[in-house]
């Protein structure tokens, strides 16, 4: 029985993991945009298709008159949504 709750102590940690990595690059993009980061280089661009993919439902979900409020509002929801849900469910594995 404990080589099955281990397996999902790692699954759970897998999966934390990568819901801190989905926020990271959300949160790397936001702060890219901020800061004016020049989108002519490739990990620049590398990191704004990620985001706009990662944040494909929440990108333009907002109406706020300036770009840069939409830009955290949509993609900073997109990272909190995962931080939540991605945590959430690996400490739901953790107790099974």
């Amino acid at each position: 029985m404990s080589r099955y709750r281990s397996g999902a102590n790692q699954a759970g940690t897998v999966i934390a993991a990568v819901a801190d990595i989905m926020a990271l690059i959300l949160g790397l993009w936001i702060l890219m945009y901020l800061l004016d980061a020049n989108r002519g280089n490739s990990l620049v661009q590398f990191v704004h298709d990620a985001a706009a993919w990662l944040a494909g439902w929440s990108h333009d979900l907002f109406t706020f008159d300036e770009a840069w409020a939409r830009v955290v509002a949509g993609y900073g929801l997109a990272a909190v949504v995962y931080l939540f849900l991605g945590h959430a469910i690996a400490n739901r594995m953790h107790r099974h």
